[in-house]
């Protein structure tokens, strides 16, 4: 794959938008309940963000079809991802929240793109791979999956993505994509740069392995103390040393290490000691944003997605109208 370049430092400048600050976007699918894993890897990271760039958050609920086909599970999901980010402090008033599917300049620009690119090129995606490799049905829009995903990124001169580690060939897909356009009908996308955040932690689950919801490893995020309890007591602890090291793991995303000190000294040997204390920590960052959550009623979801989407589709269409001049389709 060819990996193109990405702005420096020294072009940035040139490319703020009217807010002064650079613009990320950053996508979500709609694909089941959060984990804590999710809030130290994702919202958390993102509401520091929000404060730093100028932030659009899109809820991928096109992605999420080529895999959920359950549309009640659906439409659940949707409205869920927009109190889970609303519950841990975005404000939609900073933020551009809104949906793929009100925005269909999205899968335009994705069927362009699709025309630019090759099926062996396609066939490099790692995502892609690994899925068919889980068992995931071979469906076209999973093979064509990163050009909607370059869609996303291009439609609104984006700046920066954040993404993992594992996820850079997201980003190196979308600047293709953009040179592709670019060389064949002239400058019209700008290349994004990822951000990869060093300091996010991967969240291990009560396995010992990464938190992932395919993996049954997780904690909820939103769940009730009694959820919570359940999960935490039901991380796995091994029968050498004199801390368990699962529990330790997790316990240091809500304590500093110091802070954590005496109380494992004060425990040692003591696992159910040490869990009641995470469970107690857990809930004490969980609770407040708990009790917010559940005070956001449907009709709050679609306004917040309804008004987001109508700044999202005019920024779109606008960069839509210069790819069809460039393209010869305006007549």
């Amino acid at each position: 794959m060819v990996v193109m370049s990405v702005y420096n430092s020294g072009n940035n400048d040139s490319k703020l938008s009217s807010t002064g600050k650079q613009k990320l976007l950053t996508g979500l699918q709609p694909s089941g309940a959060l984990h804590i894993g999710n809030y130290f890897g994702a919202l958390k990271p993102f509401v520091e963000l929000s404060k730093q760039y100028e932030c659009m958050l899109m809820v991928a609920d096109y992605h999420a079809l080529t895999s959920l086909k359950n549309p009640q599970e659906l439409q659940e999901n949707i409205k869920n991802v927009v109190r889970d980010y609303l519950a841990v402090g975005i404000q939609p008033d900073s933020v551009i929240i809104f949906q793929q599917s009100q925005v269909p300049e999205h899968t335009e620009l994705a069927w362009i793109f699709q025309t630019l690119v090759t099926v062996p090129f396609l066939m490099q995606a790692h995502a892609y791979k690994d899925k068919v490799a889980k068992g995931l049905e071979q469906n076209a829009g999973l093979f064509a999956y990163p050009m909607l995903m370059a869609a996303d990124i291009l439609l609104y001169d984006t700046d920066v993505v954040p993404v993992g580690e594992d996820q850079r060939q997201h980003l190196e897909y979308a600047r293709e994509a953009a040179a592709k356009f670019n060389t064949a009908f002239g400058e019209t996308f700008k290349e994004p740069k990822e951000l990869i955040q060093k300091s996010v932690a991967i969240v291990p689950g009560t396995d010992g392995k990464k938190m992932s919801k395919s993996y049954g490893n997780t904690i909820p995020l939103f769940g009730t103390k009694d959820e919570l309890t359940k999960a935490v007591m039901s991380i796995v602890t091994d029968s050498g040393g004199d801390r368990p090291e699962n529990v330790y793991a997790i316990h240091k995303l809500f304590k500093t290490e110091s802070e954590l000190a005496a109380l494992y000294e004060a425990n040692k040997g003591s696992y159910k000691a040490l869990k009641e204390a995470l469970i107690e920590d857990v809930e004490i960052l969980v609770a407040p944003m708990r009790t917010v959550r559940n005070e956001i009623s449907d009709a709050d979801v679609k306004r917040v997605l309804d008004e987001g989407s109508v700044k999202a589709r005019e920024r779109a269409a606008s960069k839509m109208k210069a790819v069809r001049a460039k393209l010869g389709i305006s007549l």
